[in-house]
């Protein structure tokens, strides 16, 4: 069988994406999993369904195909011996992207998720080549929209847009069609009908077919949700997936803890969402802020850190000093942990316009992704902000835009954004810049969204309305801290959290522990930070080695109130020594 084309960016790399391995590196891997055989046809794994695991081809072929919810499957590649099943999702037990059937008999090695991420930290030369594969797998998986769900509706509707974004942003692939094409949708559109807000119809791997559904149940749908998981006391809880949490995961996963991450929307925080980042250390071309995230994001699960997005946190609890934190969310489910982190970021700070909340996603946006640009090629758009995100993003636009004009409302840009950003700006001769300037009103129809904004220039009071359908807003953001409010935790005049010296507490906290025992933050929560990608990194990193102080320092607190308890006196259920009291500390 010829083996079908790689997206072009995949094809030169083949060897990586399909490895060979050799009879000692199967000799290697023997230890990690077991033999399982196959009949001719037999299925190994469905697309939709629980993979169990990464499977080594030990004997015979197995052909691998994509499949959509719509029935067509397509041929990817036929493995043998020495080649290997899987691609990121392994890493975590999630379900498989890809179909997987016996071309005769089959017998091959079955690692199951817990003992692949083992694997992988042992056998560290063998693990490289390993993850790159499982890597680049998925990345073509992207490319194609394969193994995803079908999301069937018009370019610009809102809910495709977003369901766009939220699946783009967690590194899962999909296939969106507009249904004006008719081609295969249209019998589909015939069955179920659809109005006009109950689109995108999303048809997903197994076939089930959802209406405009919400992120979270998209997620559940596809396996994306852990189901049951949080009945585990977990070490630490980091609430938030930016930078500073998906630092605090992998350094803190490597070093034995058990670790879940909650994030309410996406891995990558703020920064997954930049076009490029280009003063970030060791990237001197610059480097988007999604891949630089979702490098994280897989580096964590290597180490066995658990993820559950989206998931929402509404309150924080402490019962009694000593004793285990709870987080409440949203949906009712609680978590249980011995401390948490804090990393919950800002959120996109919403100016005061009549009809804002009538026109986002809908051409008013709080960030620039690909998505976004390919909705305003050959437009005209506007974006407000001064900050480096906002340049950042005027800079990409303008690759795609007609015309990108930036309104600011201070006289320079120089005490908000980087001097290379200006220049850049500057030596575009797509975008103009408008000092002392802002948007005062928006225009539109719940039909066709935005169409008119009007602006003022602040020093004369000069209005002008242009039409423009879609207008971008980097305003700068809040503190994501009310769901800390009246518990315990101490916050700046702003909502920041205070950590540390900044905290008059009758104790020495750590740097970046809060009023609250065994609470830390991190990041741009944190008052007092420095708002940059490089220092939230360094703070997630740093805060690891105090969250092994603290919990060695509780273990021997536990120690000592056991040994003065009365012979008959029950252990409470999450009492006890901590097993890495003995640790060294990091």
């Amino acid at each position: 069988m010829i083996p079908p084309p790689l997206p072009p960016n995949l094809e030169s790399r083949r060897h990586q994406v399909f490895p060979v391995l050799d009879a000692r590196d199967r000799e290697r891997m023997q230890r990690f999993g077991a033999v399982r055989r196959f009949r001719d046809g037999e299925c190994l794994v469905a697309a939709g369904q629980p993979s169990p695991g990464m499977l080594v081809l030990v004997q015979g072929r197995v052909l691998l195909s994509r499949r959509d919810g719509l029935g067509h499957s397509v041929p990817i590649v036929e493995e043998g011996p020495g080649q290997f099943l899987g691609e990121v999702a392994q890493l975590s037990g999630r379900p498989a992207l890809v179909d997987a059937h016996a071309m005769g008999e089959v017998e091959v090695l079955v690692i199951p998720p817990h003992r692949l991420r083992a694997l992988l930290v042992a056998e560290a030369d063998l693990g490289e080549r390993i993850i790159r594969a499982l890597i680049l797998r998925r990345v073509g998986l992207i490319e194609t929209g394969a193994g995803g769900p079908v999301l069937v509706g018009p370019p610009e509707c809102a809910g495709r847009v977003r369901l766009e974004g939220f699946l783009s942003r967690n590194g899962h692939p999909y296939l969106a069609l507009d249904p004006a094409q008719g081609g295969d949708v249209a019998p589909l559109l015939e069955r179920y009908s659809p109005r006009a807000e109950e689109l995108p119809l999303v048809v997903c791997p197994d076939g089930s077919v959802l209406k405009n559904p919400s992120e979270r149940t998209i997620a559940r749908s596809l396996g994306l949700l852990p189901e049951g998981a949080f009945e585990t006391l977990y070490d630490a809880v980091v609430v938030g997936a930016g930078p500073a949490g998906l630092a605090t995961a992998v350094y803190a996963g490597s070093e034995g803890l058990r670790v879940l991450v909650l994030d309410q929307r996406a891995f990558g925080g703020q920064a997954g969402a930049s076009s490029r980042i280009e003063n970030y250390l060791g990237f001197p071309t610059g480097i988007t802020g999604q891949v630089l995230t979702a490098r994280a994001y897989v580096q964590a699960q290597k180490f066995g850190v658990e993820m559950a997005i989206p998931a929402e946190v509404a309150s924080l609890r402490c019962e009694a000093s000593g004793m285990p934190l709870t987080l409440e969310l949203t949906d009712g489910r609680k978590v249980r942990a011995r401390t948490v982190v804090v990393a919950s970021g800002a959120r996109y700070r919403r100016p005061a316009l009549a009809n804002l909340d009538r026109f986002e996603g809908r051409g008013v946006f709080y960030w620039a992704s690909p998505i976004e640009a390919r909705m305003c090629d050959g437009e005209e758009v506007v974006l407000v902000g001064g900050g480096n995100s906002a340049g950042q993003a005027a800079v990409f636009l303008a690759g795609h835009a007609r015309r990108v004009r930036v309104l600011v409302r201070g006289r320079a840009l120089a005490a908000s954004m980087s001097s290379y950003l200006i220049e850049r700006m500057a030596a575009s001769p797509r975008i103009e810049l408008m000092m002392e300037t802002e948007v005062v009103g928006l225009e539109g129809s719940d039909e066709r969204g935005l169409q008119r904004v009007r602006w003022r220039h602040r020093p004369s009071g000069r209005e002008e309305e242009h039409d423009v359908r879609y207008l971008f807003l980097f305003i700068g953001a809040d503190p994501a801290t009310e769901w800390l409010a009246g518990r315990g935790v101490a916050l700046d005049a702003k909502g920041f959290v205070l950590t540390g010296t900044e905290l008059a507490a009758g104790r020495a906290p750590f740097a970046f522990e809060t009023s609250l025992p065994g609470v830390f933050a991190i990041g741009d929560v944190r008052s007092g930070s420095v708002k940059r990608v490089g220092a939230a990194i360094g703070e997630g990193s740093a805060v690891v080695a105090q969250l092994h102080a603290y919990l060695a320092s509780a273990a021997t607190s536990e120690s000592r109130r056991a040994s003065t308890r009365e012979p008959s006196e029950p252990v409470r259920p999450g009492e006890g020594a901590w097993h890495v009291a003995n640790q060294p500390l990091h």
